[in-house]
């Protein structure tokens, strides 16, 4: 059974943002208390967080839709309804997270580094928040926005400062179990490693880690093999190890030829010539192989390279290649550019920026593309005649209707809004009717113009009496027998 896995692909979605509510108060004696709907509450996030106690992506290969709570939608009372949860996932350290297209997304190394991968939709607005002195009973409300729907790759690249390459059963294995407190499988038969092994050794001072990558092979760079799938765990590696084999019965390899295979493949995969190497002759236990050691290693001398003969089943010369790992690891973080803290950059808007553009595509039909009118439209229940009134308002402030005209449309084109697989279509006039015109000024409510019942019969008798008292100022008894 599997139980570790570098590269998979996942399906996240954040939460629906909660719908706004529209309401009125009610109470005794107060019929017409005001607009009191709630905000609806903010859909969750997926966010990918580095964490230590995880080295593998097992998880998400066997469950890899993963989807956060939606936000709840307001109530009345001005009761806000609650935001949505959002769903952390943790990831091993030196996760990258890629796009569909291949493209670099974040590289995620350090504890508790995050991504947001998909971000949550916002909570609309209750007739309460559109309330204003000209608007004082809206009998709509905004609606919540999806969230994020994306499909991204996670791919594992093993974040250590050593990395001992070399053929199958070449010995690397062995040696990452005596430098440190790995535990690899260990056979004598290639290809026992089929995943990268991590250990960390102490040399003095100095602490660093080191990685065992599975065999490579002639045309691993190519996919030969397991050489692909692993050639990613040497990149972000400071120090690499040629770990050759001294004692093979294969008559046709030799520690010299070994070396130049695997380092053309290094090659092809690309970005690994700045690294420091050294090359570790194993199994100088064997008496054939002790002979050869001595044979190659004036060769590889003449090459600038470091050569260490040793034995992994004897324990010869481990302390001499630990320290010396050590100096190349402790010169390699020296050499670091150092970290500055994140500085935070205020970019205003420009002055001229509209923020959206109006672009004319078809014959009759113009495109208008920001993150403002495509938020609004999603926004807007286009059941209520109000709301797509209040739309069009808004709309119209922003400078949607002018940068129409000046694009050259025309009473009856098509105009959409969004992006093609999604966007809203409607037939262009220059002054928009929404029928909620005849309740009067949108957004607007005659009732609250009207008085009170108990103050407008206050009003009649008033009027009555003011009507009998002229009446009377009028009469003339004298007129009236004349």
């Amino acid at each position: 059974m599997t139980t570790f896995v570098d590269r998979v692909e996942l399906h996240v979605a954040a939460g629906n943002g909660g719908h706004g509510c529209a309401s009125v108060h009610r109470e005794k004696f107060k019929p017409l208390g005001g607009p009191d709907g709630g905000n609806g509450g903010r859909g969750g996030d997926v966010i990918l967080t580095v964490d230590q106690s995880v080295t593998t992506l097992l998880d998400y290969h066997h469950s890899p839709h993963r989807k956060a709570t939606n936000g709840k939608p307001g109530e009345g009372g001005n009761r806000s309804g609650k935001d949505g949860q959002d769903l952390v996932l943790p990831v091993p350290d030196g996760t990258v997270v890629l796009d569909k297209a291949g493209n670099v997304l974040a590289d995620l190394v350090g504890h508790g580094t995050s991504y947001i991968a998909a971000q949550g939709g916002r909570g609309g607005l209750g007739n309460a928040a559109l309330a204003s002195a000209r608007r004082k009973a809206p009998g709509f409300a905004l609606l919540g926005e999806p969230g994020d729907l994306r499909d991204i790759g996670l791919e594992l690249k093993t974040v250590a400062d050593v990395a001992l390459v070399g053929y199958p059963s070449a010995g690397k294995s062995s040696l990452i179990s005596v430098l440190s407190a790995a535990k690899p499988k260990i056979a004598d038969y290639p290809f026992t490693t089929l995943v990268p092994n991590l250990g960390v050794v102490t040399a003095g001072s100095t602490v660093y880690t080191i990685a065992d990558v599975p065999g490579l092979i002639p045309g691993a760079s190519q996919g030969k093999g397991l050489g692909l799938e692993f050639l990613r765990h040497v990149e972000r590696c400071s120090v690499l190890v040629h770990v050759l084999d001294t004692a093979t019965l294969e008559s046709d390899r030799d520690p010299v030829s070994d070396l130049d295979i695997i380092e053309e493949e290094l090659r092809q995969y690309g970005g690994l010539d700045n690294r420091p190497r050294i090359v570790v002759l194993n199994k100088t236990d064997v008496p054939d192989g002790r002979d050869l050691a001595e044979m190659v290693r004036p060769d590889l001398e003449a090459r600038g390279y470091r050569v260490f003969a040793v034995s992994a089943v004897a324990h010869l010369g481990l302390r001499e290649l630990s320290f010396a790992l050590a100096q190349l690891v402790s010169e390699a973080r020296a050499a670091r550019p150092k970290e500055e803290s994140t500085r935070i950059v205020i970019r205003p808007k420009a002055v001229d920026d509209a923020g959206f553009t109006v672009t004319r595509e078809d014959e009759g039909l113009f495109r208008v593309r920001g993150e403002k009118p495509e938020r609004w439209v999603r926004q807007t229940d286009f059941s209520n005649d109000e709301a797509v009134g209040y739309l069009a308002d808004r709309l119209n402030r922003l400078g949607v209707e002018t940068a129409l005209m000046k694009a050259g449309a025309r009473t009856g084109d098509g105009v959409a809004i969004g992006p093609e697989d999604n966007a809203v279509v409607f037939d262009w006039e220059p002054t928009v009717t929404a029928g909620a015109e005849m309740l009067g000024r949108r957004g607007e409510d005659h009732r609250f113009e009207e008085p009170r019942p108990a103050a407008q019969r206050r009003r009649d008798r008033q009027a009555e009496r003011d009507e009998a008292e002229q009446e009377y100022d009028d009469f003339d008894p004298f007129r009236d027998k004349a």
